[in-house]
């Protein structure tokens, strides 16, 4: 099968990319993966209990908000598949991928799919701990994002954790000081890693205390249907002393892990595997791939960011196939970025110019 644009991935910045793609009679084929990260097709978000600060809804269950934009999407045209993209070449236009058939990630189909075009949003996933009871309060007191979910009811004036020791815990922790009435935080050496200047904030912030060399344990809470979590099992990892904390909700800042395995050795990546694309736009380093979402954002990490880059990137994809009008088909020689240099990748933009197409 060839297409015009292709796009992988199923979270905002895809559904939003296919949305405008659509709308530009791209025929975008999106494929959405099976349990793709582990996680049902609309990713991080259907994992998120209710939503507050996407515009638009007061309140909005995240399964609800992705649902939406899925039927959003194939109402606009869009053409969604379930499989999971199994390998993609990008060494030569039209580019070349193949699936995986449904349910089965050991295998490969024989058949050859091309596209002249594609939008990678393929996410990340938050990294947990698997603590004891973490599966089961995820969602109910347990999240991966303060900014996302620490403003909720639920968390208003209750004392709350962090877990890490970097820069993102103390700015996840520093915010949280604006909701909660005690912030713990449970860094797992004897120091932090944050900056000396993070450092100064979270141990002068009279809201938050930090206990060093502690580690989570268990994760305790209601045991009814719909239960919601009440406290942590810590202990300390130097004497092995275990103790209950209260606490009704607890975030971990250990990082994320994006999706971008796939593109190893063919699209330039940081030094954490997030793509770099150009500040400003949605460019790859190899033309007509674009990348959008948390797969290339490792700063904001929300919705609306997600969206508002899938929206960019569907404009730069239509406007690079019509200047191209699709019938470019390239060696790798042709194949690879010879735009003039820009500014530092994933930095700041420069001035915004017009897009001719909007």
């Amino acid at each position: 099968m060839h297409n015009k644009l292709t796009i992988i991935g199923s979270g905002p910045a895809a559904h939003t990319a296919a949305i405008y793609a659509a709308r530009a009679d791209l025929h975008p084929v999106l494929y959405e993966g099976f349990l793709a990260l582990g996680i049902a097709a609309g990713g991080q978000l259907t994992t998120t209990d209710e939503v507050e600060n996407y515009p638009g809804f007061k309140l909005i269950k995240g399964q609800e908000l992705m649902d939406g934009m899925r039927a959003q999407s194939e109402a606009c045209g869009t053409e969604i598949v379930s499989q999971t993209v199994a390998r993609v070449d990008l060494k030569s236009r039209p580019f070349k991928y193949w699936l995986h058939p449904l349910g089965d990630d050991d295998t490969i189909e024989e058949e050859t799919h091309t596209t002249d075009s594609l939008i990678v949003a393929t996410g990340a996933k938050a990294r947990r701990l698997g603590l004891k009871g973490e599966e089961k309060y995820w969602g109910a007191g347990v999240s991966a994002c303060a900014v996302c979910d620490g403003s909720l009811p639920m968390f208003r004036e209750r004392p709350l954790v962090v877990i890490g020791g970097g820069d993102s815990a103390v700015e996840e922790s520093v915010y949280l000081t604006k909701k909660a009435s005690k912030v713990t935080v449970l860094v797992r050496k004897d120091q932090l890693r944050a900056s000396k200047t993070n450092q100064k904030r979270l141990l002068n912030n009279p809201k938050i205390e930090v206990r060093f060399e502690t580690v989570g344990v268990e994760i305790k809470g209601e045991e009814k249907s719909g239960g919601v979590m009440k406290s942590l099992v810590v202990k300390n990892a130097r004497t092995g002393k275990e103790e209950e904390l209260e606490a009704n909700g607890l975030f971990y800042a250990v990082g994320h892990e994006p999706a971008t395995g796939l593109f190893k050795g063919q699209l330039d990546m940081d030094e954490d595997g997030y793509l770099i694309t150009e500040p400003g736009n949605a460019h790859t380093n190899i033309e007509g791939v674009f990348a959008a979402g948390d797969v290339q954002d490792k700063k904001y990490r929300q919705a609306v960011t997600s969206a508002g880059i899938g929206c960019v990137a569907a404009l730069e994809a239509e406007k690079w196939l019509a200047e191209r009008d699709v019938e470019v088909d390239g060696n790798p020689e042709e194949h690879q970025d010879t735009r003039k240099p820009k500014p530092e990748a994933n930095g700041q933009a420069p001035e915004y110019r017009q897009n001719p197409l909007l």
